[in-house]
C-alpha cells in the first residue's frame, strides 16, 4: 500500500501499516516524537490501520493538534484519577476546550469536592501519566456498551449511547482504555499518558446535564495541560494576571460600574465609568462625521410585523423581548438595522444620493442566558456603535474598503493589530445560494483588492449574509473579535427598498452594517483589561491627581484645577489631611495617570511639580500652570498611547 506525505512524496508500506509504522518508515525520531496521525485530514490514533492512497501527515508536539490532543489525554487521566478517589462517581463528559480541559463528575451524595481536593487529584493524575499507561481503542456494538456501562452504573454514558443510536444510527461505538479506566471516547488519543509533561486543575464550577437547567446539576473541573513545565508556568502566570486585570474587579476598585439584580445584565455606569464612555463617544462621533455618515436616533420599540419582515421573528425572537401596546405587539429591537431601514424608506432615493451612510449610538436588549452573562463582556442592555450604509452593488468594494480602513484607524489609537476573517453562509440563513455568491465574492474582492490577508471562516457569517470580522489581541495575548462589515442583499429586498438609477428604472440598493467597538460596554471591557486600568491620559477618568503637601496650599490646589478644568481636562483635588507619601501611594493605586504636588514652592513661582505613573520620583518636572496645560492638551488631543512617547 502506499500512502501520500504532506510534501508530495509516495510511501511504500505493507498491507495494514499502522501510523506508528509509517511514522518509523520515515524515521526513529519522528515515530518517537509522534502523537498521532491525520489521515485526508482526520486525526487517528498511530495505532490505528492506514488505508491505502491516504493522503497522510504525523502529527508531534510541534503540530498545532498536538495541545488539543495532550488535554484531551489530560481528561481522561483526570476521570480516572477521581474514579480511584471517589469510588461510586459517575462520569459524563470530558472535552478539550480552548485553553484546556474538563470533564464532568456526578458525585455520590455524601462527597463535598472542592478547589482543596485538586492536590491530591493532581497526585493521582501523577501516578497514572508516569506509568505511561497505553490508550487503546475498542470498538465494540453499542449493545455491548450500554450492558457494559448499565453493569458499572454510569447512567449518563447510557444515555450518550442511546442518542448516537437514536441521531446517529450508530451500531458500534469506541472505548478507550488507559490503566484500571475505560471511557466511550471517538478519540483519537496519544500513545500513552507518558506524552502528558505538565498540567493543573485551574477551577470547579456546576454544570447542568447537557445544559438543560431541570437536569441533574454536575461538578465541573476544569484544567489545563501542555507540551513542557514552561509553557504550563507561563500560561499560569498569563491567568493570575487577567485575575490582576479583571475588568469586573477594577470596575469596583476604579469606581466606574456595578451590576445589581435589579436589572440583570445592565450595568450601571457611575460617573468615573462614564468619562471613558464619553471619550470614546467622542472619538466614535468625530470620526464617523469625517467618513460622511449622518447620525441618527431610532426607536427601541418596534412593532413586530417589522421583526417578521427582517427575519428576526424567525430567527432571533428566543433571543428578544416583547409587550402590548393598546393590543399590539411589540418588540424591543436586538439591532437598529430595521430602524436604518425605516428612515431610508421614508422618501424617494435617487443614485446620486448613494452611498448614504448612517450611524448610531444605538440602544438595543437581548435576552442572554443568565449563565451566560458576564461582566461587561456579555450583557442584556448593549449600546453599539453602530452603522449601516445604502449603496449600489457597483460601490460595495469602496465602502467595504473605507469601513476596513476606518477600522484600522480606530484600532491603531490603541495599539490593536487587526486579524481579518471572512465568515461565509451559514446553514440556517436567508436568501438564495446564487445571492450569497454574489455577496461573499463582493466580500473577497474587496479584501484581494486592498491586499489584506484573511483567514476563511466557513459557515459562520450572519443570517441574512457574509461578513469580515476583525479580531485582535490584547497585552495579555487574548484574542477579541471586535468589529464587523457585513453585506446583506436580504434585507433590501424583503423591505423592497429601492432607488432610481440614472436609467429612470427602480433599482435595489445594497446594505452594508459595521460595528467597529462593537459595543461600547463590551469593548470598555476589553480595554480596562487590556490596560490593566491604567488607561492613557486621554481615556483616563481623573487625569490629574493634584496633591497640596498641606492644606495651606489647598487653595492653590484648586487653582490649578479650575484651570484645568477650563481646558477641557478632567482633575482631582487630594485635599485631605494625610501625608504626601500616602496620598502618592493612594493615587498610584487609583491609576491616575498624572500626579501634580503643590507646595510654598509651587504656588510662589505658578507652578506645578509633575509625576507621571510609574514614576519613582527622582526626575519630577517643573512646569508652569500653562506649559502643563499646553502639554497635557496635546497629549489628549492627539490620543497619544503611553507607548507612543
Amino acid at each position: 500500500m502506499k500512502v501520500t506525505l504532506p510534501d508530495g512524496t509516495e510511501l511504500q508500506l505493507e498491507e495494514g501499516a499502522t501510523g506508528g509504522d509509517a511514522a518509523l518508515a520515515i524515521g526513529e525520531g519522528l515515530a518517537r516524537a509522534a502523537l498521532a496521525v491525520s489521515v485526508n485530514g482526520e486525526l487517528r490514533d498511530l495505532a490505528r490501520p492506514l488505508p491505502d492512497g491516504a493522503q497522510l501527515s504525523i502529527i508531534t508536539g510541534k503540530s498545532p493538534e498536538a495541545l488539543e490532543l495532550i488535554r484531551h489525554d489530560t481528561a481522561h487521566v483526570l476521570a480516572a484519577a477521581v474514579m480511584e478517589l471517589w469510588p461510586g462517581v459517575k462520569i459524563s463528559i470530558g472535552p478539550a476546550i480552548e485553553n484546556g480541559f474538563y470533564y464532568d463528575f456526578d458525585f455520590p451524595e455524601d462527597a463535598e469536592v472542592s478547589d482543596a481536593d485538586f492536590e491530591r487529584i493532581e497526585t493521582k493524575m501523577r501516578e497514572h501519566v508516569k506509568a505511561k499507561e497505553s490508550f487503546t481503542r475498542q470498538d465494540i456494538s453499542v449493545q455491548e456498551a450500554i450492558e457494559k456501562f448499565k453493569t458499572e452504573n454510569q447512567d449518563y454514558k447510557v444515555e450518550l449511547i442511546e442518542d448516537l443510536i437514536t441521531n446517529e444510527g450508530a451500531e458500534t461505538v469506541s472505548l478507550y482504555t488507559n490503566g484500571p479506566f475505560t471511557d466511550l471516547c471517538r478519540g483519537p488519543h496519544a500513545t500513552d499518558t507518558g506524552k502528558i509533561k505538565a498540567f493543573k486543575l485551574t477551577s470547579i464550577a456546576g454544570a447542568y446535564w447537557r445544559g438543560d437547567a431541570k437536569r441533574q446539576m454536575l461538578t465541573r473541573i476544569y484544567g489545563t495541560a501542555f507540551l513542557s513545565k514552561e509553557d504550563l508556568a507561563e500560561h499560569l502566570h498569563m491567568i493570575e494576571e487577567a485575575k490582576k486585570r479583571d475588568h469586573r474587579r477594577l470596575g469596583k476598585q476604579l469606581d466606574l460600574f456595578h451590576f445589581s439584580e435589579i436589572s440583570p445584565g445592565s450595568p450601571f455606569w457611575h460617573p468615573n465609568g462614564m468619562k471613558i464612555w464619553n471619550s470614546l463617544h467622542e472619538l466614535w462621533t468625530e470620526q464617523n462625521a469625517r467618513r460622511g455618515y449622518n447620525r441618527v436616533k431610532t426607536p427601541i420599540l418596534l412593532d413586530v410585523d417589522l421583526w417578521k419582515i427582517s427575519g428576526h421573528w424567525d430567527k432571533y425572537r428566543d433571543n428578544m423581548y416583547f409587550t402590548d401596546i393598546e393590543d399590539r405587539p411589540m418588540g424591543i429591537k436586538p439591532m437598529n438595522c430595521p430602524a436604518h431601514i425605516q428612515i431610508y424608506k421614508s422618501e424617494r432615493r435617487s443614485y446620486r444620493d448613494l452611498p448614504i451612510r448612517y450611524s448610531e449610538d444605538g440602544l438595543v436588549h437581548r435576552h442572554e442566558p443568565s449563565g451566560t452573562l458576564h461582566g461587561l463582556m456579555r450583557v442584556r442592555h448593549i449600546t453599539q456603535d453602530d452603522a449601516h450604509i445604502f449603496c449600489t452593488e457597483e460601490q460595495i468594494q469602496d465602502e467595504v474598503i473605507q469601513c476596513l480602513r476606518f477600522g484600522f484607524y480606530i484600532y491603531e489609537i490603541f495599539g490593536f493589530e487587526p486579524k481579518l476573517e471572512l465568515s461565509t453562509r451559514p446553514e440556517q440563513r436567508v436568501g438564495d445560494d446564487a445571492t450569497w455568491d454574489r455577496a461573499e465574492a463582493a466580500l473577497e474582492n474587496a479584501l484581494q483588492a486592498e491586499g489584506l490577508e484573511y483567514e476563511l471562516n466557513p459557515g459562520d457569517g450572519a443570517f441574512y449574509g457574509p461578513k469580515i470580522d476583525l479580531h485582535m489581541k490584547d497585552s495579555l495575548g487574548r484574542s477579541w473579535q471586535l468589529g464587523t462589515v457585513q453585506l446583506d442583499f436580504s434585507m433590501p429586498e424583503r423591505f423592497e427598498l429601492a432607488y432610481t438609477g440614472d436609467d429612470n428604472d427602480e433599482h435595489r440598493p445594497v446594505m452594508i452594517h459595521r460595528a467597529l467597538f462593537g459595543s461600547f460596554e463590551r469593548f470598555i471591557g476589553i480595554l480596562i483589561e487590556h490596560y490593566g486600568g491604567e488607561f492613557p491620559l486621554w481615556l483616563a477618568p481623573v487625569q490629574a491627581k493634584i496633591i497640596p503637601v498641606s492644606d495651606l496650599f489647598n487653595d492653590y490646589a484648586d487653582q490649578v484645577a479650575q484651570t484645568l478644568v477650563d481646558a477641557g481636562l478632567r482633575p482631582d483635588v487630594d485635599a485631605r489631611t494625610e501625608s504626601v507619601g500616602k496620598k502618592i501611594r493612594e493615587a498610584e493605586l487609583s491609576k491616575a495617570p498624572v500626579m501634580l504636588v503643590v507646595g510654598a514652592e509651587e504656588r510662589d513661582a505658578g507652578t506645578v511639580s509633575v509625576r507621571r505613573r510609574h514614576n519613582a520620583g527622582d526626575d519630577d518636572a517643573k512646569l508652569t500652570i500653562g506649559e502643563l496645560v499646553d502639554v497635557l492638551s496635546a497629549e489628549v488631543a492627539e490620543r497619544r498611547r503611553p507607548d507612543a512617547g
